[in-house]
């Protein structure tokens, strides 16, 4: 049966960052994105999680054939919340498939399979099989104000950024050159990570400085 479901690594990442999560399945057609809107009203954040690739048509290319099929529903809704969130200045982190969204929002391309980079390395094994790596960060970027110069992280991707929009910028790379880590440019909070920091519960400073995030342009709202 259809189903709207998230795994549970992702709530308790939010939860033990001291966030409460809200659940935000695509709502149907909405050809005016005034769920978007509504919807973003009432959060204080958005997280983008990961999942299937972001469908080529959104960036218009032809699909690669190692493509997911894609999730138009999905697409709609995830491009509609982030160009949403964008305007409001709303703090966001976006997961792997949730990088790659943001930088389609913002009008970037993806690589859509890593494997055929020439001096890539994998960024994930078999099926459900995590890849680990070490992400060197950008000097004054949000991401290595959280975790410093460097990082061991799990990915589990063979998409990727390709060219940036105007305004969002490459913070984290892996070491074989691959974008792992994009930012918007400004004083807000919009940050897109290719690894999985669900996958580590027991280093939550990227999402503690989302909520912490959330709770200063709460602050100043009131």
């Amino acid at each position: 049966m259809p189903a709207a479901y998230l795994q549970y690594q992702y709530v308790e990442l939010v939860t033990h960052a001291g966030g409460i999560p809200v659940l935000l399945p695509p709502p149907g057609p909405d050809p005016e994105h005034a769920a978007a809107r509504e919807v973003l009203e009432r959060v204080d954040a958005l997280v983008l999680a990961g999942g299937r690739d972001v469908g080529a048509q959104t960036y218009g290319a032809e699909p690669h054939a190692t493509a997911d099929p894609p999730a138009t529903d999905r697409d709609t809704w995830e491009l509609a919340l982030t160009r949403e969130a964008l305007d409001r200045d709303l703090p966001l982190l976006g997961i792997c498939r949730g990088a790659q969204v943001l930088t389609v929002a913002l009008g970037g391309t993806l690589v859509q399979h890593v494997p055929d980079l020439p001096d890539a390395r994998a960024h994930k094994h078999g099926p459900g099989e995590f890849a680990s790596h070490v992400v060197r960060t950008v000097a004054g970027s949000r991401v290595a104000a959280a975790l410093g110069a460097d990082a061991a992280v799990s990915c589990y991707h063979h998409q990727a950024v390709d060219e940036l929009p105007a305004g969002l910028r490459a913070t984290a790379h892996a070491e074989d050159g691959v974008v792992e880590a994009v930012e918007l440019a400004g004083d807000g909070f919009a940050v897109g990570v290719q690894w999985h920091p669900e996958q580590a519960l027991d280093d939550l400073r990227l999402m503690d400085s989302l909520v912490q995030a959330a709770r200063g342009r709460t602050k100043e709202t009131v």
